[in-house]
C-alpha cells in the first residue's frame, strides 16, 4: 500500500515540570496499560509513549488536573492503533476519525453523535492539529440539549499512528489537513468554525454535523441505534 502524506501537527518546543506525584501516576498507568496489551508492545516502549503523550497534552492545556489520566487515555488510543497498523491485535474494528483544527467543536460533536448513533458498531476517534486548551463549552451544552454528554471528552493531537490505523477519516473545515490513502474512506465536510459563537449560534453546526454523522453511518452500513 502506498504511504499516506498527510501534515503533522507540529511538537510544541516546551520543558514540561513533571511532579514527583505526576510521575509515580505516569509510571503506574504505563503498568497498567503495559498489562493490558500484554505480549504486544515491551514495558519500555508503553513507558515512552506514555510520558510523550504527557508532555502532549500538557503542552495545550490550560488545566492540568486529571492529566496523566488523559495521557493513559491518549496512549491507550496510540498503541491500539499501532497494534493494528503492526498487525499486532487481532480484534479488527473498523475506525473511524475526525479532525479540525483545535479538536474542541466540529470534531468532538461529531464524534459524541457517531458514538451515541453507532451504539459500538465502530471505533470513533477524533484530533485537532493544533489543539485547544479544552472543549467549547457552548458545544457542550449544545450536545447535552441531545443528550449527548461530551464534557468528559478532551482536546488531542492526531498522530501518524492515528492516520495509518483509520479506515475512514473526516476533515471537518480544516484546509491544511489532506491526509489520504489508498484503501481507505476519505471526505471533508466544510462546516462552519463553532469557535466563539455561543449555544444558539451552534445549534445549527450541531444538527448538520448530526445530519451528516447519520448519513456515514448510512453509507457504513452502521444500523443507527433509535
Amino acid at each position: 500500500m502506498k504511504a499516506m502524506k498527510y501534515h503533522a501537527p507540529s511538537d510544541p518546543a516546551v520543558n514540561i515540570e513533571i511532579s514527583l506525584d505526576e510521575r509515580h501516576a505516569l509510571k503506574t498507568a504505563a503498568q497498567r496499560l503495559h498489562s493490558e496489551f500484554a505480549g504486544a508492545f515491551e514495558a519500555q516502549t508503553v513507558e515512552r509513549l506514555v510520558e510523550s503523550s504527557y508532555e502532549t497534552l500538557a503542552a495545550h492545556a490550560t488545566v492540568h488536573d486529571f492529566l496523566p489520566l488523559l495521557a493513559e487515555r491518549f496512549a491507550r488510543q496510540r498503541l491500539n492503533a499501532v497494534a493494528k497498523v503492526t498487525g499486532k491485535s487481532d480484534d479488527y474494528q473498523l475506525v473511524v476519525l475526525f479532525l479540525c483544527n483545535h479538536n474542541a467543536g466540529r470534531s468532538q460533536m461529531a464524534m459524541g453523535f457517531f458514538n451515541h448513533l453507532a451504539g459500538g458498531g465502530a471505533v470513533v476517534w477524533s484530533g485537532g492539529s493544533e489543539p485547544d486548551g479544552k472543549i467549547n463549552p457552548a458545544a457542550v451544552t449544545a450536545m447535552a440539549e441531545r443528550g449527548i454528554d461530551i464534557s468528559g471528552e478532551y482536546p488531542k493531537p492526531w498522530t501518524g499512528e492515528i492516520i495509518q490505523a483509520a479506515d475512514v477519516i473526516v476533515g471537518m473545515g480544516c484546509g491544511e489537513i489532506g491526509p489520504a490513502s489508498l484503501g481507505r474512506r476519505h471526505e471533508e465536510w466544510l462546516l462552519e468554525d463553532p469557535a466563539g459563537k455561543d449555544v444558539a449560534s451552534i445549534r445549527p453546526i450541531r444538527d448538520e454535523i448530526e445530519r451528516r454523522v447519520r448519513k456515514l453511518l448510512n453509507d457504513l452500513r452502521i444500523p443507527i441505534r433509535s
